[in-house]
């Protein structure tokens, strides 16, 4: 194998408010032609800046030391020409969310167009030639209807396919991936690694791999980079680091996987929530009278029971249903059928009747910076629903807010800072924080591990357990992330195009699912093969 990328003491500084904070520090690593490379490791240790130096798409506030090299020419200060010529050319990127990397104002066609007629100078119906073969390479049906959307009209994975279709539009011989499937279900994922597999080796690429999930590097990479604190901590071939891992904090990394199961829950538990053939239907209006010409079948008879302390696990890809019912649940949204909440049916309550309860019934989202005014400080953001919900009438509102942040494991001090002044796992714990000041009985968990990293995944884990186990927490789980859904869960139902496919005891589920839709997330997920299942 030939050298492609060299990486050799590697620093990279940002200058604010007269200080150099450094993200890299003395990085040396080789991409050689062909191959794999993963750089793995938490939010915040350096891995991305790592990648996005190689061609210089740092700020003006960074400062780049060291060398890099591509094909033996020096990219550490080039000049503009020779880095454009490179960027996208030679060494292409994708990125974790394309939503935010896909212009939302163009269509599919005039994005792809723009690159290819940039680099390549094809014009006319040679540049839709060349898009239609690009959006057949990476697996989008029937290309040519799709010419003409907008990003918001595709699915997560099908956006993804396109950053990668762009992304290969010139030939790169270094594809750069920017954890591209961490926001994607679990069969999506393992289309997209099998994909860039599937390219990789017919391009004749090379592939730096960014992720903090070594599930995936253990798939995927020839060799992997373990950073921690802007430096390589550990280097070498994939199999000889998962079988033998040097450093404590490698280690770490390898045993970070949320475990064990949730406690049982008593026999005499009360039922909290029941749903009896629930149905969510939203009208598709036509004409200018808005004449209801069809539905958009979103959920149909679910019917559903959760008690005191225990977890409902809600699984299934984007789009099958599972946010919707819980929000149907929690009357925030329409729907028909019962809905029992504490023994009483509430469906078709009026908003001032729905009031009390809405104290009992609380939401923490899969992107807690999404959810957390960045006004307010976290002292007001948690004690928030206090006042609003009359909670605690004449005790001391901030003690209050001090001891919820200590049970969430944060501390007090910290009530007087912002959002954007805490790292992903403690935005979730300020959200989780939120909810619970107000005592409720029900928690509905959308999504809150998936945008986290896999030891902070296991931290906010156990202190759900620990809410749970000290406050008889009832939980509605929603999570594609069906490791942590088999840690948490008593029940699990399976969603599929808004139908319940499946539905039983949580261990039952995972060591013998029964639909093949089923099998089938459980092979994604567990890196299982066609008919084998898990142990119990």
């Amino acid at each position: 194998m030939t050298q492609m990328l060299k990486v050799r003491d590697l620093t990279v500084s940002f200058r604010q408010d007269g200080k150099d904070s450094f993200a890299v520090k003395g990085v040396s690593f080789d991409v050689e032609s062909g191959e794999t490379v993963a750089l793995v490791g938490e939010s915040g240790s350096g891995k991305s800046v790592t990648a996005l130096s190689t061609v210089s798409l740092l700020p003006e506030s960074a400062t780049i030391a060291g060398s890099i090299t591509y094909n033996g020419a020096e990219m550490v200060g080039a000049d503009a020409k020779r880095l454009r010529d490179v960027r996208g050319n030679d060494i292409s990127f994708i990125f974790q969310e394309p939503m935010t990397s896909l212009n939302p104002l163009h269509t599919l066609e005039k994005q792809l167009a723009e690159s290819i007629q940039l680099h390549q100078g094809l014009t006319g119906p040679a540049v839709r030639e060349r898009i239609l073969e690009l959006l057949h390479k990476v697996g989008i049906r029937d290309p040519e209807t799709r010419l003409g959307s907008y990003p918001h009209q595709l699915s997560g994975g099908q956006r993804q396919r396109v950053m990668i279709a762009m992304a290969l539009a010139n030939g790169p011989d270094l594809l750069i991936a920017d954890e591209p499937t961490t926001a994607l279900d679990v069969t999506i994922q393992a289309q997209i690694l099998e994909l860039l597999a599937d390219l990789k080796r017919e391009e004749g690429m090379s592939l730096l791999f960014i992720t903090h999930d070594l599930g995936i590097v253990r798939k995927i990479a020839d060799r992997v980079c373990v950073m921690k604190d802007g430096e390589i901590v550990e280097a070498g071939k994939t199999d000889e680091i998962f079988a033998n891992p040097q450093h404590p904090y490698t280690r770490k990394l390898l045993e970070a996987e949320a475990a064990g199961l949730p406690d049982p829950v008593p026999e005499n538990a009360p039922e909290v929530i029941h749903t009896d053939a629930l149905r969510i239907w939203f009208p598709i209006q036509a004409g200018l009278m808005r004449k209801t010409v069809g539905h958009v079948k979103a959920v149909n008879e679910a019917s559903i029971s959760v008690r005191a302390g225990e977890t409902l696990g809600i699984v299934g890809e984007s789009g099958s249903g599972k946010t919707t019912l819980a929000l149907a649940i929690m009357r925030l949204i329409s729907s028909e059928g019962g809905i029992n909440f504490d023994g009483q049916n509430i469906q078709g309550w009026k908003s001032r009747q729905l009031r009390p309860l809405r104290r009992d019934m609380q939401i923490v989202f899969q992107d807690p910076f999404g959810s957390l005014s960045p006004r307010m400080t976290i002292e007001q953001i948690v004690a928030e629903g206090l006042g609003v919900h009359g909670v605690e009438p004449g005790k001391d509102k901030r003690q209050l807010v001090a001891d919820i942040l200590t049970e969430v494991g944060l501390e007090p001090e910290m009530m007087h800072r912002y959002p954007h002044e805490f790292s992903g796992g403690q935005r979730q714990r300020i959200a989780i924080a939120r909810a619970m000041i107000l005592r409720p009985r029900v928690l509905v968990l959308d999504e809150p591990t998936s945008a986290l990293d896999m030891t902070v995944q296991v931290q906010i884990v156990d202190l759900l357990r620990d809410l749970q186990r000290k406050y008889q927490l009832a939980y509605l789980f929603i999570s594609h992330d069906l490791r942590v859904v088999r840690a948490l869960s008593h029940k699990v139902i399976v969603m599929k195009q808004g139908d319940i496919v499946e539905a039983g005891d949580s261990e039952a589920i995972f060591t013998a699912p029964q639909s093949d839709y089923t099998r089938a997330l459980m092979e994604a997920a567990f890196d299982l093969k066609p008919g084998e299942v898990l142990s119990a």
